[in-house]
């Protein structure tokens, strides 16, 4: 136990605070995006589904390109091998080579699902800021119709419109379109009614910016962390419906293929040719994975306020760990 008398004026050095620069930046100034890149980057979690992406977009669109098999070609000599050296993920019924089947199917599919998601969240966020700036007869009349395309399964909308159009990837994109922009919709127009009357909203407004200014400047990157998630959810459900579609016959047109349409094609010998429902399946379900996981990621790091609440928790639970070794060392 130390005494008051063995403390000393020599055990100290006095610091002149009026010699420290008291206001002085520790962490480097950065805008809004490169702060975003940052946080995103520190996570291993992020990086590693960001990496499997990256190189399942790369072996989708290299891959069958540096093949010597074609996608179509068929050679019934071969059908129905097993994974071996010359074919690496083994041959299908009419021996067309799975290694470029599977990755020219996942082209499609990534496409379909990229781009089947981006345009109805686009509309969506459109027609929901306009809906909740606005309000008033505008509001009214967008919900109504939105609330009666709602009650309408979304499958009806999605085979009417391929048995309209036909089967093919430009059928699929815009049967999505037209099927999912309600939904974001809807939650980005709750958004908007949320803050459309905060106190930033209000400032920029007193100061004559217009409401597309406000909302997407000002508002928008409030909710950037929901569009993600919400983004990153659709694009497998996007892949599954089109999955979904390949099983009852609705999906890619032959010779084109897609994952769902090999998983299809394989589920039915998969007592006997496993690795040909396998496989397609694998690869569906990595895509799933990473897009979901990536999203949830990308949401902690564009939304500030889940940031700050993060680093407070850890600084919380260290502190809580500090005294719990002190008074065990007690």
């Amino acid at each position: 136990m130390i005494r008051d008398n063995d403390i000393k004026n020599t055990d100290f050095k006095f610091i002149d605070i009026g010699s420290m620069d008291t206001e002085s930046i520790v962490r480097p100034s950065t805008s809004y995006w490169p702060d975003v890149w940052m946080r995103l980057r520190r996570n291993r979690l992020a990086m590693t589904c960001l990496t499997i992406i990256a190189v399942l977009t790369l072996l989708a669109i290299f891959a069958p390109i540096l093949s010597d098999y074609e996608y179509d070609a068929t050679n019934l000599s071969k059908a129905n091998l097993p994974p071996c050296a010359e074919h690496w993920f083994g041959t299908d019924s009419v021996g067309r080579d799975l290694w470029t089947r599977v990755w020219v199917g996942a082209r499609v599919s990534l496409m379909v699902g990229l781009v089947g998601a981006i345009i109805p969240f686009v509309i969506g966020t459109i027609v929901g800021a306009i809906a909740g700036w606005f309000g008033g007869w505008i509001d009214m009349i967008i919900m109504r119709i939105i609330d009666v395309g709602l009650c309408i399964p979304s499958m009806i909308y999605v085979i009417l419109i391929i048995l309209y159009l036909g089967g093919g990837a430009k059928s699929l994109i815009v049967a999505m379109a037209i099927m999912g922009w309600m939904g974001s919709a809807r939650g980005f127009r709750a958004r908007v009614l949320q803050f459309k009357n905060r106190e930033f909203a209000l400032a920029a407004k007193t100061l004559g910016a217009s409401p597309k200014r406000i909302v997407f400047r000002h508002i928008l990157p409030n909710i950037l962390g929901n569009i993600a998630v919400g983004l990153a959810s659709f694009i497998p459900s996007v892949i599954f419906m089109e999955a979904g579609l390949s099983f009852i016959g609705l999906g890619i047109a032959p010779p084109m293929t897609s994952l769902g349409q090999l998983a299809s094609d394989g589920a039915g010998k998969y007592r006997t040719f496993f690795y040909q429902f396998a496989i397609p399946s694998l690869v569906i379900s990595i895509i799933i994975f990473a897009f979901f996981m990536f999203g949830n990621c990308l949401r902690d790091s564009l939304d500030p306020k889940l940031r700050d609440q993060m680093l407070i928790n850890g600084r919380r639970g260290r502190k809580d760990m500090a005294g719990k070794k002190v008074s065990a060392d007690e």
